[in-house]
């Protein structure tokens, strides 16, 4: 259930085998050479993907709250617009656009498989939940920089035995309550068992990172979360 409260990490490479490297002496020029022809090869990729698409309207990128541009369909993160639409034209993205295409061609036939095999029982095995917790949520404004953001209280009375509730940010494609979704707005998940997962909808802004603005506590004895998000102001986004 989402309550509407305002109106991926970097891919590393894999590391070279013990086996690609040599005892000639020229190796590191070769390695060089290489290196330098891969970054011809990105600046290619993406000069032609900048000359082929158009961003603004690419269902597909998401600037998070850390500012890194995010590919929804293969869930990896980039620094900079550029580094994404280069993602755009290698062999991953363009795998996965072919497999939504054929996802999408092939829908009613799964579903009409569905349906026929609607008497089949199917066994689910899941964690007893015992409900919603009861918070509160209370708007904030940062005096000095005229920051909007919200100060979150949620209280765990029957929080399982060693367990801290955790949070994280999902973008409206991720989520398949709201539909159509909405990139205007993102969701943020609190989550401990055995509660249900709640979720905010909220504006989907750029937050401020400072410690100051962001921040979580979890008070074991009350068993009281407290989360607070400051969104970045116009000059600063």
């Amino acid at each position: 259930m989402t309550h509407s409260v305002l109106s991926a990490p970097t891919v590393l490479k894999r590391p070279p085998s013990i086996g690609s490297f040599t005892s000639n002496t020229n190796s590191g020029g070769g390695m060089a050479s290489e290196s330098q022809a891969n970054l011809h090869r990105r600046e290619r990729l993406r000069k032609l993907a900048s000359e082929q698409l158009d961003i603004s309207k690419d269902p597909y990128i998401f600037k998070n709250h850390l500012g890194y541009f995010e590919c929804r369909l293969c869930l990896t993160s980039h620094v900079t617009d550029g580094s994404y639409l280069s993602h755009t034209q290698g062999k991953r993205h363009q795998q996965n656009l072919a497999k939504r295409g054929a996802q999408s061609r092939d829908g009613p036939r799964e579903q009409n498989r569905e349906l026929s095999g609607a008497n089949k029982i199917h066994i689910k095995k899941s964690a007893l939940k015992i409900g919603r917790p009861g918070y509160k949520i209370t708007k904030v404004k940062d005096p000095l920089t005229k920051q909007l953001g919200l100060l979150m209280q949620i209280n765990f009375a029957e929080i399982g035995t060693g367990v801290t509730p955790r949070y994280r940010f999902m973008s409206a494609f991720e989520q398949k309550v709201d539909v159509p979704a909405d990139r205007r707005f993102q969701y943020l998940l609190i989550a401990a068992e055995p509660y249900e997962t709640i979720a905010f909808k909220i504006p989907a802004k750029e937050l401020d990172q400072h410690p100051s603005k962001f921040w979580n506590h979890w008070d074991k004895d009350r068993r009281d979360y407290v989360l607070q998000v400051m969104f970045k102001a116009e000059r600063q986004a």
